[in-house]
């Protein structure tokens, strides 16, 4: 396993579509719940520890082996907003058209095949770090960091926000990427045996909420 590929694969500027996408802190800053730095820590922190423990626990599973299309249902499962499972959808076929270019893969193949709509992106995410050579861990911390510095590098946009400003966010919850990575990880190796009931199911009604709100706007920055 080549810790460059990690770097390939977590780097923003693989075109995985992330960019288009706010994590709900589009929605936040109207709201007003998103104003400066320290709202925007907030919101990160609460956001990591709801669908980011989620999206790496399904990416880690993935990864670690378990059937696609039973993540991809519990994902489904796990997401009540139509317009954040439309959004998982839409970012999880763009990753996958990058990824089989980059690694191909008969897995990944298959699981185009299986969803010519997209799976859920978490679940790509998993399949191309095993295409890529890569573990569990590797997947988790790549789900677990893009739910964080998804909403901070567009309340930059958003907020015209100090980059420095959103860096230090980073910086600061860093360490709470790594036990949400861990619990993530351990979920992972369990549903391996125990199915997919097993992965953690936290909520986040206040993303789920402003999704819907913002996917009924006339304009917007960004695509959810």
């Amino acid at each position: 396993m080549s810790r460059a590929t990690l770097l390939v694969l977590a780097d923003g500027r693989f075109p995985a579509g992330g960019h288009a996408h706010s994590g709900g802190a589009e929605a936040a800053v109207r709201a007003g719940r998103i104003t400066g730095a320290g709202s925007l820590e907030e919101f990160c922190r609460g956001r990591l520890h709801t669908a980011g423990l989620v999206a790496a626990s399904l990416a880690a599973a993935a990864a670690l082996g378990v059937d696609p299309v039973a993540l991809d249902a519990a994902a489904d499962a796990r997401t009540p907003s139509p317009a954040l499972r439309l959004a998982a959808r839409r970012l999880g076929r763009q990753l996958m058209r990058a990824a089989r270019v980059t690694w191909p893969s008969e897995e990944l193949d298959a699981v185009a095949r299986r969803f010519p709509k997209g799976a859920h992106q978490p679940v790509v995410l998993g399949v191309t770090a095993r295409a890529a050579g890569l573990g569990a861990v590797d997947a988790a911390y790549c789900a677990a960091y893009e739910c964080v510095s998804g909403p901070a590098s567009a309340t930059v946009r958003l907020l015209s926000l100090d980059p420095f400003d959103a860096t230090g966010v980073l910086a600061r919850v860093a360490s709470e990427v790594d036990g949400v990575v861990d619990r993530a990880v351990e979920a992972g190796r369990l549903a391996v045996g125990e199915g997919v009931g097993v992965l953690p199911a936290a909520s986040s009604p206040l993303l789920e909420i402003g999704a819907e709100a913002h996917a009924a706007w006339g304009a917007r920055l960004f695509a959810s």
